[in-house]
């Protein structure tokens, strides 16, 4: 094999439940008190917001409800690594692949890590300990560069992805 490749979506379950839990709560709490204040005549709260207000407030959170799932949807972290170098790609936020030659590389090893604790979490997150690119799990490829920098790129084929980099060496 002369090349590793991996696309890394964000596809665990609760992710998804909480995104379409909150988003149809926002939507039925603003879609109630549309009804009551659009079409019962009665206002909507203790400091009701004007008709138009509820309305655009209504329209504005469904569209950022959409725009969630579709960001969610559509994001992809890809990697491509081969005798060149490694190069990555974080969908929809980075159109470009990001290219590392092996030369700008110290070293690389695929480790464990807590992406909570050592990153805040999972996307395109900075940390103490550099720049990381993850969307599910606690594996990546930690590089360290000549530069200083250090990036974590997550990966879901630890196993794999430490076989290949050893037959590049």
């Amino acid at each position: 094999m002369t090349t590793f490749k991996e696309t890394q979506k964000f596809d665990q379950p609760l992710i998804w439940i909480g995104i379409i839990a909150i988003g149809m709560i926002i939507t039925f709490v603003f879609g109630v008190g549309l009804y009551k204040q659009l079409i019962q005549g009665l206002p909507f709260g203790n400091n009701p917001m004007s008709d138009n207000g509820l309305i655009f407030t209504f329209v504005l959170t469904t569209l950022l409800f959409i725009g969630l799932i579709l960001l969610f949807a559509f994001a992809r972290l890809s990697t491509i690594i081969d005798k060149n170098g490694i190069e990555y790609r974080f969908f929809p936020f980075q159109c470009q692949y990001r290219k590392i030659s092996w030369n700008d590389i110290e070293k690389q090893e695929v480790i464990t890590y807590k992406p909570i604790r050592e990153y805040g979490g999972w996307g395109i997150r900075f940390g103490k300990k550099g720049k990381a690119f993850n969307v599910a799990g606690d594996k990546g490829l930690q590089l360290y560069l000549k530069n200083g920098k250090q990036i974590l790129i997550g990966t879901q084929k630890d196993v794999d992805l430490a076989d290949f980099l050893t037959t590049l060496k």
